[in-house]
């Protein structure tokens, strides 16, 4: 029994980490999608159903983008980490946000955008997948 505040220790510094490369992924999102010409409105947001990483603009769309990031391919590559599931529940999270925001539904969109990082070269490979749904 005496390890399990070794072990408690160990998933608390793994969880801040892995906050930690998510918060830096949706950075370089952020700053990603602003060289395309998006405005970022809002990041963060919290619905009763998900967390919304990045609300954006751009022209008269309104774009959702989900952003996935990796350190390394143990977990798989960024891409393969979402599901139909997450997009599900993305679409209702997109829904409740809608219900407090009115916007034309015809210019509302999905984005999901992949993150691997290469610790070593110290490079990140940013994949924008468009209108997901």
């Amino acid at each position: 029994m005496r390890k399990l505040p070794v072990i408690r220790e160990f998933f608390a510094e793994y969880m801040h980490y892995n906050r930690r490369v998510g918060q830096f992924g949706e950075e370089l999102a952020q700053k990603y999608l602003e060289r395309k010409g998006h405005r970022i409105i809002d990041a963060n947001v919290k619905t009763s159903y998900k967390e919304i990483d990045i609300i954006a603009r751009r022209g008269r769309m309104l774009v959702f983008v989900e952003v996935k990031t990796r350190t390394s391919g143990r977990m798989g590559l960024a891409e393969e980490n979402i599901g139909r599931r997450k997009i599900n529940n993305l679409k209702k999270a997109m829904n409740h946000y809608l219900r407090d925001h009115p916007h034309d539904e015809n210019l509302v969109q999905l984005d999901f955008v992949a993150i691997d990082i290469d610790k070593e070269d110290k490079k990140a490979r940013i994949k924008h997948y468009q209108d997901i749904y």
